[in-house]
């Protein structure tokens, strides 16, 4: 089967700091992407300057700052690829990420999402989740309710489901992406790649 177009949409608020890590797990992935684009959310620090030196084949956006879900929004609308996913500018991906996740719904052609267990990092700090932060597969609108169990780190899903579902609630200040992911949990099975390809980064100053 022919490799679908995947495009990786990176949004970015003062995150100099971590954003080459990010960067450097898209580009060191096992499965080449189509696009990598990055919306800079109005950053302050030296964002633009890391980009234009280090990453200049690389789309980049600058818009002011709306907050993520215009962030993500804007990178959706540039896109045209077959399947699109998302990476925190704090967080990582492990090389394999994107080709076992390709692999995995290329043997289920009928799914349509899919994201994988995570690596926590605390502080600096390896921890391990509590049950109730487990992962699921298959329709999960029930087990979502209670909170979110897809990380927008984790996911890849098809471009086409923007344009049943709509787009990340750009009046929400916080919580888009456990209200985007309900609205699609609730019309789609999901598929969970029980391995720990993304790697989640949380500090004091950034949660």
């Amino acid at each position: 089967m022919a490799v679908s177009r995947v495009s990786v949409i990176i949004p970015t608020f003062n995150r100099a700091h971590t954003l080459p890590r990010a960067l450097d797990s898209v580009l060191g992935q096992t499965l080449r992407t189509d696009t990598i684009i990055v919306i800079d959310d109005g950053s302050t620090d030296e964002t633009t300057q890391i980009v234009s030196e280090h990453y200049p084949d690389l789309t980049y956006i600058r818009q002011k700052n709306r907050g993520v879900s215009t962030a993500r929004n804007k990178g959706i609308m540039m896109t045209d690829s077959d399947w699109v996913t998302f990476l925190d500018s704090d967080d990582e991906w492990l090389p394999e990420k994107l080709e076992r996740q390709m692999t995995a719904l290329e043997q289920q052609p009928e799914m349509k999402i899919c994201h994988t267990d995570e690596i926590w990092i605390r502080n600096g700090v390896r921890v391990n989740p509590h049950k109730h932060h487990a992962k699921h597969g298959g329709r999960i609108f029930l087990q979502a309710l209670a909170l979110c169990t897809i990380s927008p780190s984790s996911v890849l899903l098809r471009r086409t489901l923007f344009d049943d579902v709509g787009y990340f609630d750009e009046s929400l200040p916080a919580c888009e992406d456990y209200e985007f992911f309900l609205r699609l949990a609730c019309r789609y099975d999901v598929l969970l790649l029980q391995e720990k390809l993304t790697i989640k980064y949380e500090s004091s100053d950034n949660n």
